[in-house]
């Protein structure tokens, strides 16, 4: 347990409003999204400032106290919630919540932490700029979290990942230091490039701050459609056909099952909008800066050829903002419709573009040889190979049988995986949930690399141990 004078140093160090210890108060900060990892800690630290968390990592680092950072506590993988034994305390950016800057005449934003990723999009969009990042938690997640797990989204096909948006970061170190990276550079070489460690490492190098984002232009038309294909395969050669007639205009490509309008229909009430045999669908968006309207046509010239070439069954091309904005509801509905469904098994994995197929054919059959008739919900980011792999609980099976196989079926997806030359997690992160795997399929090199960097940058141990690298493999 901490101390209590410990804890007493740490209030004092954050103010009055700047901790939580009422445990009705804490009890959110410790319990997740899902999957009932469900922690506790005497003390949610809230400070406002770069200085006042510098100042309270420097208490944990000389009290030997473990820090668990977290931001809107949105992540699916446990790596923001505190372990249950009591010991640590978390660090909330919540309060460090400013749009510091905007500069137009380089295209960047300046926004701490604990801004909220919708606020940053309304705030870009105010400025006829656009922030692409977008996902379903956008509402409530904040930036440090997306740039700790190197969060995708729907445009990553166009714009890439968080990675790809990130100039410059502020980041409080495993000492208690600041490093100022908040650089609007589109390129350094002198030296590393430091900020690249601290992104997607969930908080174990050091606690981000604030960030230099890369803004672009607003666009002024957009399309978007969703088309029927007889399966992945010709969901890949659609997107590469379409790529070389469009180019850059495509910002989404987005392949769906069709077990995923299932649920949508008998979860959430939607009407399947392409309701024939196709068992395989793809929404995808156009975006540029031509005139209203002006990418319709060679939309529609685009799916006249590959409706010619056999990859297309069936198409429809939004008519209406209203109607765009239906069909992208739907599929963020999908997350929601398997919360009201059977138990499933999920995933998020990454393999090359042309490996899709591949993958879900070998998986399908993997499972399917073993369990009797599961039922596949498989969606993604095709366009960057992530697809949410989530097989639910076979007919005639309860959900705490189906839970029971979590590891075996873990074991061949992720096998299947590996073979394929392809990543466990795509954007959510490794956090408890994917730890003991990533420890099984990293090479040792890759496993000795990350130990060695972790050693350097947080030697107290202090920033959310027991995430990412199995203890053992610190």
């Amino acid at each position: 347990m901490i101390a209590p004078e410990t804890i007493a140093r740490l209030k004092e160090a954050a103010g009055p409003k700047g901790y939580i210890d009422d445990p009705a108060e804490i009890l959110p900060y410790c319990t997740p999204f899902r999957d009932g990892w469900i922690g506790a800690t005497p003390l949610v630290l809230r400070p406002d400032s770069t200085e006042k968390l510098a100042e309270l990592v420097r208490i944990c680092v000389e009290t030997g106290t473990p820090i668990v950072p977290q931001g809107g506590n949105t992540g699916l993988t446990a790596g923001s919630q505190p372990h249950d034994t009591g010991n640590e305390v978390v660090i909330s950016t919540g309060r460090m919540n400013r749009i510091r800057e905007i500069d137009l005449l380089n295209d960047t934003m300046t926004v701490e932490a604990g801004v909220i990723l919708a606020d940053i999009q309304r705030a870009a969009e105010e400025a006829d700029r656009l922030f692409p990042l977008s996902l379903g938690a956008e509402g409530s997640c904040q930036i440090g979290g997306n740039l700790s797990t190197n969060a995708g989204g729907i445009n990553v096909v166009r714009y890439g990942s968080t990675r790809a948006l990130v100039h410059g970061l502020e980041v409080v170190t495993g000492d208690g230091e600041t490093w100022d990276g908040l650089r609007g550079l589109r390129k350094d070489n002198a030296g590393y490039d430091l900020k690249q460690l601290f992104i997607c490492a969930e908080g174990t190098l050091g606690i981000i701050t604030a960030a230099v984002l890369r803004l672009f232009p607003k666009p002024t038309d957009e399309q978007t459609a969703l088309a029927a294909v007889a399966g992945p395969l010709a969901a890949v050669e659609l997107l590469a056909l379409l790529r070389s007639r469009l180019g850059e205009t495509i910002s989404s490509f987005e392949l769906l099952n069709r077990n995923c309008f299932v649920m949508l229909t008998r979860t959430m009430g939607h009407a399947d909008p392409l309701p024939g045999e196709a068992d395989w669908r793809v929404l995808l968006e156009l975006a540029g800066q031509e005139a209203p309207g002006h990418l319709r046509k060679p939309l529609e010239a685009a799916f006249a050829e590959t409706f010619e070439a056999g990859l297309i069954i069936d198409a429809i091309v939004a008519s209406s903002e209203a109607q765009a904005v239906h069909l992208w509801q739907m599929c963020e509905d999908i997350a929601e419709a398997q919360k009201l469904s059977e138990v499933e098994v999920k995933h998020g994995i990454l393999v090359p573009v042309s490996k899709i197929p591949d993958f879900v054919a070998r998986a399908d059959a993997a499972l399917a040889a073993v369990y009797p008739a599961p039922f596949f919900c498989t969606f993604g980011h095709v366009g960057d190979g992530n697809l949410h792999y989530n097989p639910l609980q076979p007919e005639g099976w309860d959900g705490s049988r189906w839970k029971a196989e979590t590891e075996a079926v873990n074991r061949m997806v992720h096998d299947i995986v590996d073979d394929l030359g392809g990543s466990i997690t795509a954007e959510r992160g490794v956090g408890r949930l994917r730890m003991a795997e990533l420890a099984h399929y990293k090479s040792p090199v890759e496993l000795d690399l990350m130990r060695r960097l972790k050693r350097a940058f947080d030697p107290a141990n202090v920033l959310n141990p027991g995430k990412l690298l199995m203890p053992e493999d610190r």
